[in-house]
Formats: C-alpha cells, sequence, structure tokens
C-alpha cells in the first residue's frame, strides 16, 4: 500500500506493454500498415491552449495523485503537450470485425497510452490519452477528438463505475483552444467543433482485435508473445502459459464478458459499436461511443445511427453479439491450443454465466429470493414481452417498483390505485390493452412477492440498491455538453456529482431522475448519435 502522491507530470510510469512487446521506434506518424509489431511508438502533437475540464478525485486518489490547477505542467502531460521523462507513449495495432465484416488493421487512430501507474493497492494502470493526435493507424482521420464527445466519454466512464458495471474509467477532461472539423452524422454537414482530450484509464486497454491481427497476418510469434504477456500480468492466478493455460484464460474471458454483458442488460446500457476491436480482453466496458441508455423498454432500440439498418448492436442484441465476438476471438486463438474443441467449452461458460448472472440480478431488481428458477424465469420473461410492447421509461418503472412493491405489502388493499399510479407516473404513452397487460403482470408478481419472507423494508432496501434511481441518459449528457461549449461547467459538474451516488434518493436533484422530454425526442444526440468524434 503507498500513500504517495504525485503531481502527474512528476509521476512514476512505468511500461510493460513497451518493455516486454515487439513495436516498431520511428515516431513516423504517417498511416500505414505496420506489420510485424504490436505497437508503434509515438508522441502526442501539441494543442494550443490546453486547460482542465473535469477531474475524478476518487480515481485520481487511487492513482495516488493530486488535482492539478487548471493550467499547468500537469495539464499539459494531460494533454499531450509534455511528457514526463518515464513515459514511453506508443500507439497499440490491432484488427477487428465492425459490424460483422472483417477490418484488417485498425490500430490506435487517436489514442496514446503514456504508460502505467502504480495505484494505492498496488496494482497497476495505464493512463491513455484521446484525441492527441494522429498516429499510423489514423488512417484518413486527424487524430482529435471533440468536447462533445469528449464529455460523453469522461461521464460515461465515471457514470458506469458508480452503477458497478465493469468498466475502464476516465481520470480527467481537458479543453484543446483548438477546434476539430466534424460531420456528425455523416450527412454532408461537417462543422468545427471544440476539441477536448480524454485521460482514460484501464489496467489494459487489450483488445479481441489485438489477437485477430495476428491470425490475420499470420504472426504466430507475436500471437503468442501478446497472450503471454497478458496472462502473465492481468491472469496470474492461472499460472505460467501453456496450452491448458490458453484454455482456461479463454475461459475465463468468457466468464468476466457475460457478468459485463449482464450488468448491461440490468441497467439498460446500449454500447452501440460492439465491434470485435471495442471488446476488452478483461471484460470491462470499452470504447465509449454511440452509446444510449434505454427510456422506453425496447430490445430493438440502437443508438447508433450507422447501425439503424440491421441493428445488429440493439439493447436485445447485445448478448447474442458478445458471443459472436468471443467466438472471433477463440478462432484467434487457436493456433495456440491446435484444437478448437478444447475452445468450445467456455462459449458454455459465457452462455451458462450470462443466463446464471442475469437470473440473479433480476432477482434482486424485484426484490425476489430463488425459491423456484423456472417460475421466476417465467415471470421474468413475461415481464420483458409486457415492456417491450409499452413505452415504459425502463429505470423509472424499476425505481418506482422499488417503492410500490413493499408499500403494497403493507396495505394490499390500496393495490389497484398504486399500480395504475405506478405506470402514469413511468408511461411515455400507453393504450388501454398495453396498460392492462403491464396490470395483469404486477397482480402476478404480487403474487409471488407475498412469499417472501424478508420485511418489507429490507425488501425496499434490497430493491434500491439494485435499481438505479439516476443513470446518463442522452439528453442529460446533451445539456452538459451545451453548457460546456457555452463555457459554463456548472451543469457537468453536477451530473458528475449526482451519477456518483446513482442508487440515493438525492432529493434536491430530482429532475435528474424525470422521464425524457419531449423535446429531446428526436434531438440530435439525445435521441440519436453516430461514430463522430
Amino acid at each position: 500500500m503507498s500513500t504517495t502522491t504525485h503531481s502527474i507530470d512528476q509521476a512514476p510510469f512505468q511500461n510493460s506493454f513497451v518493455d516486454e512487446l515487439r513495436g516498431e521506434t520511428s515516431l513516423d506518424r504517417r498511416p500505414r500498415q505496420v506489420p510485424g509489431y504490436h505497437y508503434s511508438r509515438v508522441e502526442p502533437t501539441a494543442v494550443p491552449d490546453p486547460h482542465l475540464l473535469a477531474w475524478s478525485e476518487e480515481l485520481a486518489a487511487f492513482l495516488g495523485l493530486v488535482r492539478p490547477p487548471e493550467r499547468g505542467p500537469a495539464v499539459d502531460v494531460l494533454a499531450g503537450n509534455r511528457l514526463a521523462p518515464s513515459m514511453k507513449p506508443f500507439a497499440a495495432r490491432y484488427g477487428g470485425h465492425q459490424f460483422g465484416n472483417w477490418a484488417g488493421q485498425l490500430g490506435d487512430g487517436r489514442a496514446m497510452s503514456l504508460g502505467e501507474l502504480t495505484a494505492t493497492d498496488g496494482t497497476t494502470w495505464e493512463v491513455q490519452l484521446k484525441g492527441a493526435g494522429p498516429t499510423p493507424y489514423s488512417r484518413r482521420a486527424d487524430g482529435r477528438a471533440v468536447l462533445r464527445s469528449s464529455v460523453r466519454e469522461f461521464l460515461c466512464s465515471e457514470a458506469m463505475h458508480y452503477l458497478g458495471v465493469p468498466t475502464t474509467r476516465a481520470l480527467s477532461l481537458v479543453a484543446t483552444g483548438d477546434t476539430v472539423v466534424r460531420d456528425m452524422f455523416y450527412n454532408g454537414n461537417p462543422r468545427p467543433e471544440p476539441g477536448a482530450i480524454v485521460a482514460r484509464v484501464a489496467p489494459t486497454f487489450v483488445r479481441f482485435g489485438s489477437f485477430q491481427i495476428f491470425l490475420a497476418t499470420g504472426e504466430m510469434d507475436n500471437l503468442r508473445a501478446l497472450a503471454d504477456y497478458v496472462i502473465r500480468r492481468y491472469y496470474p492466478e492461472l499460472g505460467e502459459p501453456s496450452p491448458e493455460v490458453y484454455v482456461s484464460w479463454f475461459k475465463e474471458i468468457c466468464r468476466r464478458t457475460a457478468v459485463m454483458i449482464a450488468h448491461w442488460q440490468s441497467v439498460g446500457f446500449v454500447h452501440g459499436v460492439m465491434n470485435t476491436d471495442n471488446m476488452s480482453i478483461l471484460g470491462l466496458t470499452i470504447d465509449y461511443g454511440p452509446y444510449g441508455w434505454l427510456e422506453p423498454y425496447d430490445p430493438d432500440w440502437t443508438p447508433n445511427t450507422t447501425d439503424f439498418g440491421g441493428r445488429r448492436y440493439a439493447f436485445g442484441q447485445q448478448p447474442r453479439v458478445a458471443l459472436w465476438n468471443l467466438m472471433q476471438l477463440g478462432q484467434a486463438l487457436l493456433p495456440l491450443v491446435h484444437d478448437v474443441e478444447q475452445l468450445n467449452p467456455a462459449l458454455d461458460v459465457y452462455i451458462n454465466t450470462l443466463e446464471t448472472t442475469r437470473h440473479e440480478m433480476m432477482l434482486r431488481k424485484l426484490g425476489l429470493t430463488s425459491l423456484n428458477r423456472e417460475e421466476d424465469q417465467a415471470l421474468f420473461e413475461a415481464l420483458e414481452q409486457t415492456l417491450a410492447e409499452s413505452e415504459v421509461d425502463m429505470t423509472l418503472f424499476f425505481r418506482r417498483l422499488s417503492h410500490a412493491a413493499p408499500a403494497m405489502l403493507k396495505a394490499p388493499e390500496n393495490g389497484e390505485a398504486q399500480w395504475r399510479e405506478l405506470l402514469a407516473a413511468t408511461a411515455y404513452s400507453m393504450a388501454p390493452n398495453e396498460e392492462q397487460s403491464l396490470l395483469q403482470w404486477l397482480h402476478r408478481y404480487f403474487l409471488r412477492l407475498q412469499q417472501e419472507q424478508a420485511s418489507p423494508e429490507a425488501i425496499r432496501e434490497k430493491m434500491l440498491a439494485a435499481n438505479p434511481k439516476y443513470v446518463l441518459r442522452n439528453y442529460l449528457a446533451q445539456q452538459a455538453i451545451e453548457a460546456a461549449e457555452a463555457g459554463d461547467l456548472s451543469v457537468l459538474n453536477r451530473l458528475m456529482e449526482v451519477l456518483k451516488k446513482p442508487f440515493d434518493e438525492q432529493p434536491e436533484h430530482e429532475e435528474l431522475a424525470a422521464k425524457r422530454p419531449d423535446w429531446a425526442r428526436e434531438k440530435p444526440g439525445c435521441a440519436t448519435l453516430s461514430c463522430s468524434s
């Protein structure tokens, strides 16, 4: 345990990825294919006026970092204008399937890892700047990011952490003082937007596509070297790398991915772009782009305009797509074990873990304990179908139910009126037949709830701890973005503080838990997004 604190410009960095794996060292930023390497050494491109907009105090304290002033050497590091002597910045090479199609070499086109910091608990965490300029993997892009997407990444990384969802983190949000031209919806309307850089943090940013690229190019030595590096550093409990350990490792990746997906489904999070290059080898939520939160419960909803044609990454498809992505990773790891039959059981681990974890989470969301698995599963499936047929706000429905259901146990004679009040408060619109269907389900649920032995107070406490009141609805993020673009950070700061306690009532912030307003139904950034950032 370390209690030493540093300014990030003076913090000691380690560089295990650079030191242990094969990289090109030319510092040549020209976009190109980079065969034979795990990474390219790069240096950030300076920006004219870096200044701090937001800072994650809790993450910084965990990393042993002190908050910097608005401008100065530390912010220069967080903007890419300065490097600490111990840093060896790099951009990682990887490939991936995008929307189901192999895309070849991708890589860190606008992200640069500075190195690793040792946290107060002795673990190491990689610090990466997103938007720090071009790299060999930028293709035709400029390597920059706009304030719009950077605010969204900063807020959501931290919001997901406080929800208990496995995720990468965000340390800082820095304005660059320059403008970046983006066509938000790729529809021929480019415009200049303020630039920004997020410092994001994870044990590693290695992803499924990091292994796929080596299979595609036949670089078996690099494939094995990366696998061994990841196992030794991040899965040491599995033992020294060997064919048997590679099999155990794949099973653990499948298990962690299932837990992550179960969390997404539990809180209504839609990633929006689940390409294999956006899947973490540690089972963490990574790359916050065109994400969104279910408001009306709609399994076919995707926030990503690029996905409107096939809805491959819609909310209800996420469990299936994660399995498909794991199958692609398994293919990439096959040369390490030689027999596909050894890897197939890991996919069953994913399926079984997902089913078990989702079932346990739904029990908690409804204040139930396990009595009859088959009957409870039928109850859950009936709820999902009934919600999908109506326009009920997912977050509000479960939160209101957390109060209403235990109250019903105390005064069941008020049942019909309470249930109708619940639906009126959580529905965007509702036809009489939809209301009747939900009322029937609520009566069925109440009969099941009456079988519980816990007190109404204990049930309420359990449900409130599983059903957040505050999530990062897209319209809330958009309000923070618009205020920040106008120079007002109070909206962002307030939202950040509220999202740190998503399960608390926080009555003084009640309006941040409201249904999506009508004006946000079709507004860009609130209802729809794209990969543009």
